[in-house]
C-alpha cells in the first residue's frame, strides 16, 4: 500500500494532522466505530487524560484484531465534549497517534452517548 500524504503550499502546516492522504494499492479498508475512554470492565477512565489514553488503546486493539497498526490508519475523526479539554488531550495522546499523522478531523460536541464520556475517537485504515 502507498500513502501520500497532502499539505498544500499556502495552507497552514501542522504536526497533528495532514490536509490529505491518498491511498493506492491497497486491498482492504476498514471502518472502525467510535473508540471511548472505558476499560475492558466499562468503566470510563477518571478524567480526560486516562480516557484519552483508554480510547487510543482501544482503536489500536481493534487496528490488531484486523491485522492492522496505527500506520495504516488513513483517516481518524476525534471528537470532544469541551473545548478547554484540547491540551490536555493533546498531551495525553502525544506518544501515543500515529506519526506521521492521517487526515484528521476534531469537533467539539455537546455530549457523547454518556455523560461520563469526554473523548471518542473513531478512524478508517487501509492495508
Amino acid at each position: 500500500m502507498m500513502l501520500r500524504k497532502f499539505n498544500p503550499p499556502g495552507m497552514v502546516s501542522s504536526n497533528i494532522y495532514h490536509h490529505g492522504v491518498e491511498v493506492t494499492s491497497f486491498q482492504r479498508m476498514l471502518f472502525i466505530s467510535g473508540q471511548v475512554g472505558v476499560g475492558p470492565d466499562g468503566v470510563p477512565g477518571k478524567d480526560i487524560r486516562q480516557q484519552t489514553e483508554l480510547a487510543i488503546n482501544n482503536l489500536y486493539k481493534v487496528l490488531a484484531d484486523a491485522d492492522m497498526d496505527a500506520n495504516d490508519i488513513v483517516k481518524s475523526t476525534i471528537y470532544l465534549t469541551d473545548e478547554n479539554l484540547l491540551g490536555a488531550f493533546m498531551e495525553a495522546g502525544a506518544g501515543s497517534l500515529p506519526t506521521p499523522p492521517p487526515a484528521t478531523t476534531l469537533v467539539m460536541v455537546k455530549a457523547l452517548a454518556s455523560p461520563d464520556l469526554l473523548v471518542e475517537i473513531e478512524a478508517i485504515a487501509a492495508k
